[in-house]
């Protein structure tokens, strides 16, 4: 164990010196009103093997955003490396529930805490925070054509662990829709229980193949989103996959 933190300390330090944040600098110090900047965030989630996955202005309040939010940033796993980081951590070997949503939570509250941020999570509810819309006002997520949201860089397999809402403007870019340039569109025709596509998704007949037939589905994640292009070149383990779907399926 002490290895590991060993380890994980020297890994801080050389992503901290790679993006000129000096040792023993504390988050507070190094992101301020005229020093936070897309890179250095960057930095402080690289640790965790998290990473910005968009993010948009707000210009005035908003009811699902706590007051003074400047900047919503939208946070999710940083492949590879996101899956054998979380299952090596307390709250996956503690054997309590819910550990992917405990350790989001600790690892993203302390990174708002330190930001003088406030971090909000797509769990917890109801009532829920509108991760689809915000998603959406990134720049980086569309609705595919299978309704499911797609991602510039992780395609169907995108997902959210939280968000931090900022106080302080933060310029992040855009990207572009993978969609447009997809010709197959195979996700259109991936489903073999013929529950997701064009029409949107129907839930119960997904769960009806997976008490049967759906062995593939449940070992390695949904054939639709593992066929889309982006989805194929984005690094996410099966045992990942598997985990996710053993919680939507049980």
């Amino acid at each position: 164990m002490r290895r590991r933190f060993g380890r994980s300390a020297k890994r801080l330090e050389s992503v901290w010196q790679a993006y000129g944040i000096r040792s023993g600098e504390s988050a507070l110090t190094m992101t301020g009103e005229s020093s936070l900047t897309a890179e250095r965030l960057e930095a402080l989630l690289a640790p965790h093997c998290l990473e910005v996955m968009g993010g948009f202005a707000v210009e005035g309040a908003e009811e699902a955003l706590p007051p003074g939010t400047r900047t919503v940033v939208m946070l999710g796993p940083r492949q590879p490396g996101f899956w054998p980081h979380l299952t090596a951590q307390p709250e996956w070997l503690d054997g309590q529930a819910d550990p992917v949503d405990r350790w989001s939570r600790r690892v993203i509250g302390r990174l708002a805490c330190d930001l003088q941020a406030k971090a909000l999570f797509p769990f917890g509810g109801p009532p829920y925070h509108p991760f689809y819309q915000w998603a959406l006002r990134t720049g980086r997520c569309w609705d595919s054509p299978v309704r499911l949201l797609v991602h510039d860089t992780q395609g169907l397999w995108v997902s959210f662990r939280g968000v931090l809402a900022l106080k302080q403007a933060l310029d992040l870019p855009g990207g572009e829709k993978p969609c447009g340039t997809c010709a197959e569109k195979p996700c259109l025709s991936a489903c073999p229980a013929g529950a997701l596509g064009a029409a949107g998704y129907d839930v119960p007949r997904c769960h009806d193949w997976l008490d049967g037939e759906g062995q593939e589905c449940l070992s390695g994640g949904c054939l639709v989103r593992r066929a889309c292009p982006v989805s194929r070149g984005h690094a996410r383990m099966r045992e990942q996959s598997a985990y996710h779907m053993g919680q939507f399926h049980r």
